[in-house]
Order: structure tokens, then sequence, then C-alpha cells
């Protein structure tokens, strides 16, 4: 069969013929309808992502929409290495696997899950959202930024704060429900008071952090000071990407004088059965309270001249 293949962790993969998948007891074989090209995808091809096997060949792509023998369509995942979902047949683990409602496009299934996904489970199952909470975005102006701030909304947050660097695509973010913006791309002292700022005048309940790097360490060193609009209940700082770099400066006088309690949201932070469920209700919401995201179907064919495009905002998602 046809296929995207990983053959070295520092090129892209390539669009060529690989061995049929054989599925195994709780497996069975899909033919791709979608499959998006999610920032864990990239990640796991190049070796650096920390669920990484480091095994070569394989077939990348973790999630994706499939067309089962009877016709109908599921939303699929986990699938076992070297098969992933950039592939003209893939595997379908039972266990992540979900019928998509007829009234939704499968290709903006493909592209929305993941990224959506990132946010419902850290704002439902990490921090715990409760309605009426402030709520602080980091990475706001990305893909599964801009859906977290409209799944913030639809959880019942009161207050949400949007930080990112594309200015343009923050602009628009107040119409997703965003009731103020932070531009991450001033000066590290005018960060830090800007969202200090937000901190002092309102509150901040939960921190969704995409980027870690410096973007983490000003929000850490704006909320070092006590906000008069909060009392000892703690901020839940919930870390979920890493795009903006993979460490920071931790005083440990911070960890004492705030109330912080700082949480991951990822593959062993939350466990299968958390997933599943918050999966779940995330496939029960989408019709109901549907989602605004862009997503551009490509043919997986292109997937080498395609792999190092950045999609500004916009999603991508192969289609055989």
């Amino acid at each position: 069969m046809n296929a995207a293949v990983v053959h070295a962790f520092d090129a892209p993969p390539r669009y060529t013929s690989f061995a049929e998948p054989v599925p195994a007891d709780g497996e069975f074989i899909v033919t791709l309808i979608a499959a998006g090209l999610h920032p864990i995808v990239k990640a796991l091809a190049t070796g650096s992502h920390y669920s990484s096997a480091g095994v070569l060949p394989f077939i990348p792509g973790v999630d994706g929409v499939g067309e089962q023998q009877d016709g109908g369509l599921v939303y699929f995942g986990m699938s076992r290495a070297p098969f992933g979902t950039f592939a003209e047949r893939c595997l379908a683990a039972r266990k992540i696997c979900i019928p998509v409602p007829e009234n939704l496009d499968p290709v903006m299934v493909a592209g929305i899950v993941n990224p959506g996904m990132s946010s419902w489970v850290a704002l439902t199952r990490r921090a715990e959202l409760v309605a009426g909470e402030n709520v602080l975005i980091l990475g706001a102006t990305g893909t599964a930024g801009q859906l977290a701030v409209q799944i913030a909304k639809h959880l019942g947050a009161q207050r949400v704060m949007a930080a990112g660097r594309n200015r343009a695509i923050l602009q628009t973010l107040t119409d997703l429900g965003a009731d103020a913006t932070v531009a991450l791309d001033q000066d590290h002292d005018s960060l830090v008071s800007s969202i200090r700022h937000e901190w002092m005048a309102f509150g901040i309940d939960v921190v969704l952090d995409y980027l870690w790097g410096p973007p983490a360490q000003a929000v850490l060193e704006a909320i070092s000071q006590r906000s008069p609009q909060r009392d000892v209940s703690p901020l839940r700082f919930v870390q979920v990407g890493e795009s903006a770099g993979k460490t920071i400066s931790l005083p440990a006088a911070l960890l004492r004088s705030t109330a912080i309690e700082l949480r991951g949201s990822g593959f062993g932070s939350a466990s299968m059965d958390q997933i599943f469920k918050a999966l779940s209700e995330f496939f029960h919401m989408l019709p109901k309270s549907p989602l605004k995201i862009k997503v551009s179907p490509v043919p997986l064919r292109d997937v080498e001249a395609l792999w190092n495009s950045t999609g500004q905002g916009t999603r991508y998602v192969f289609v055989p």
C-alpha cells in the first residue's frame, strides 16, 4: 500500500510503499479518509517526543477518520507501531474508536479532535475547571489555542485571556470568546506587566500553557505578587506543550509565596480511561456546539513538500 514513511529522524517522511497492516486482537483495518498533521506527529517523526519509540522506519500519524468494511466512518487512534494513520489502510484499536456522526465533516473531525482534546482533557481532567473561573491561555493563536478559547468558554469560564505571538490572529480571538488578549512578542518586562495587570484586576484561576519557555516564565513572575482578587485557593498551571522552550527557571520562593499547583496534561499524566471518557464527551459536544477551526485538506502524496509548512493557524489534513 502507499503511505508516508519516516526513514530518518532528520528528514521529512516520503510517500512510498509500505507493508500492509495485519490486525491483532482488538484491532481492525480501516481505509483512510482523513488524518491531521498535528505538532505531536512532527515531534514523533523527529524522535523528540517523550513517547517516541525511536525505531525506524515507521508510518507517522496519531489519529484519523477511517471507513470500516460496512461503510461506516469512525474516528480512531493509537495505532500499533510501526503503523500510523498516514497510509491508505490503517490499524484501528477498538479501545480508541468512536463512530463519526453523519452530520460532521470527516476532514474537520480529523483536524479538530487532537488539538481540541488537548484543552478538553487539560481543562476538565487536569485543571478541573469550575464554571465562573478565569483562564489564561498561553499560545492562543495556534490551532489548539484558538480551540482552547472556545472550549474554555463552552465549559463556563467567566473570563478568558488569550496570549499569543501572531497579532493578526490575536485580533480575531475576541470573536471566538476571548475577553482580553496580550501579545507575546513584546519585551519581557512589558509582558510581565500586562499579565500582572490581569492577575491583579481580575485574578487567574487556571493557566493553560502550550508554550513553556519565556512566556511561562513571564506568567510565573507576574503572579509572584499576590492578587487582591484571590484567596489562598491555588492557581492551577497546566502544562500542555513546549513550543517556546523545553525549560524554565523556577524560583523556590514562588512555590512558598504563591498558592500555585503545577500540573501536566498528556499521555502519562492523564489515564487512558480518563482520555477515552473525555473523547466521548468531546464527540457528544461537537454536533451541538460546533467549534470554529480552519482545516485544509491536502493530498497525502504531497506529505514531503508540506511537512515543514506552519499552516499559520490552519490545520493541514491529509486525504488519500
